[in-house]
């Protein structure tokens, strides 16, 4: 299923050990740090957990050009980003652990920005959308105009899980759930939640006041409150569930909830099983049971790396283009098929194996020209815009992450038979393959070489 995200991203870090001594100078815990997790949080948390079910995702933020955007976009891999310009820092939300027990959290960048501008890219992926989870941490993408009105116009088209914040902003009218948490109900009705008929009272004054077509109000383990316009609440009760972290319970039920909705199931039945699925991921662990498939982000010229030059072209609705090769001693049919390759986009980024990669392949007398060198002499070519390192034998992980419209090969076959072909397509991209040129080749240069050597 293709599934679009929009809202607000930060950074999580996860520091966690034992703590067998207080500090000498103070009486405090003193963690001797075992584990340190980064991972996508708010609107990535979800796109993240969406993307492990097994859909394919984009995500539709805003990102800056910190160091913690740089890890974001590392742990993004298998997210189709599509991302404006944030103008501020991207906020960093740090947990130490002792065990099990939470000891402190520390946030950084956390201010509330301007709200920030939409590009046409990011508009452009709303209105292809299929289904939309809006997830609002309150830093301003969800109160976007121009956000908003392609939102409220499509709405009556696709199913909308809207997933609101208290500093952020109300919901469009029309979407088909909100999916407030009993504090955040309370808070935007202002108005107590203390019994059964309290929360349907809340329920009844946010259904007014947001013109949604339901609002399904969590309540942690008591389950949860459907409102619908006319006709009379159902509580949903949640399964008993042993809970040691309750983040990402909020973004776990709001992305099952728009799976089911778009699976066409009703909005009783979309909501017991979103509810039954959060309490599910909360009982294997929550958050720290999605695995980290954080990569590394590779710098190589020019001031910007691969995927923000990816994400900056498809931001402003181009089309990113990409290679791949070992790339060993550069010759006249890399760059006739180079030359190709960028004829085709805005941009071209070469998909680089790394020097552990090629000896693998090739054997443990190549590389011959270390991979250092062959970025920088890649990147010396006018076609190429971008480089990406990676290690592994084939590039998929690589394509994951960069998500291109367009994956070129050199060759005499079809592009249907590449390998990458139906990984490429599962996100709306296309294979193309130009002309080989087989006089000329690396093999060939490499026995040149070794002869007048």
């Amino acid at each position: 299923m293709r599934i679009t995200v929009v809202g607000d991203v930060l950074l999580d870090v996860d520091l966690s050990g034992e703590a067998t001594r207080l500090c000498p100078d103070a009486p405090v815990p003193v963690v001797d740090v075992s584990d340190v997790r980064r991972r996508a949080g708010g609107a990535g948390l979800v796109a993240r957990m969406l993307a492990h079910d097994g859909h394919r995702v984009s995500l539709v933020t805003v990102l800056s050009d910190d160091d913690a955007s740089l890890a974001l976009e590392g742990a993004l891999a298998g997210v189709r980003v599509v991302a404006g310009p944030s103008g501020a820092r991207t906020p960093v939300k740090t947990r130490v652990r002792a065990g099990r027990h939470p000891v402190v959290r520390m946030d950084e960048g956390c201010e509330r920005p301007e709200v920030p501008a939409a590009t046409p890219g990011m508009i452009k992926a709303l209105e292809q959308a299929e289904v939309i989870v809006v997830a609002d941490y309150g830093r301003g993408v969800a109160a976007n105009p121009d956000i908003r009105g392609v939102l409220e116009a499509r709405a009556g088209d696709i199913p909308i899980v809207w997933d609101p914040h208290p500093s952020g902003a109300a919901p469009v009218r029309g979407v088909a759930v909100v999916t407030p948490n009993l504090s955040e109900a309370a808070k935007a009705a202002d108005a107590g939640a203390g019994t059964p008929a309290a929360v349907a009272a809340v329920g009844k004054t946010l259904l007014d006041r947001w013109q949604s077509q339901a609002v399904l109000v969590t309540m942690g383990e008591l389950g949860g409150l459907l409102s619908r316009p006319g006709a009379s609440p159902v509580t949903i009760p949640a399964p008993p569930t042993e809970v040691t972290d309750p983040c990402g319970a909020g973004d776990r039920l709001a992305a099952s909830l728009a799976v089911h909705l778009a699976e066409g199931r009703s909005l009783s039945d979309a909501a017991e099983l979103a509810i039954n699925e959060a309490a599910a991921f909360l009982g294997a662990g929550g958050v720290s049971s999605l695995p980290d498939r954080q990569r590394p982000v590779w710098r190589h010229g020019r001031g910007e790396d691969a995927i923000g030059m990816a994400r900056r072209v498809r931001a402003n609705g181009g089309t990113v283009v990409a290679t791949g090769g070992c790339f060993d001693l550069l010759h006249a049919g890399h760059a006739r098929t180079l030359a190709a390759a960028r004829a085709l986009g805005d941009c071209l980024i070469v998909c680089l194996n790394s020097d552990e990669s090629v000896r693998r392949i090739k054997g443990e007398q190549r590389p011959i020209v270390s991979q250092q060198d062959r970025a920088e002499l890649l990147l010396a070519l006018e076609c190429v815009d971008a480089v990406l390192v990676f290690g592994e034998d084939t590039p998929e992980d690589c394509l994951e992450t960069l998500r291109p419209d367009i994956w070129v090969k050199g060759g005499d076959y079809r592009a249907s038979e590449l390998p990458e072909a139906g990984l490429v397509e599962s996100w709306g991209g296309r294979c193309v393959t130009v002309p080989f040129h087989q006089a000329r080749s690396t093999s060939v240069l490499a026995d040149a070489l070794a002869k007048v050597s």
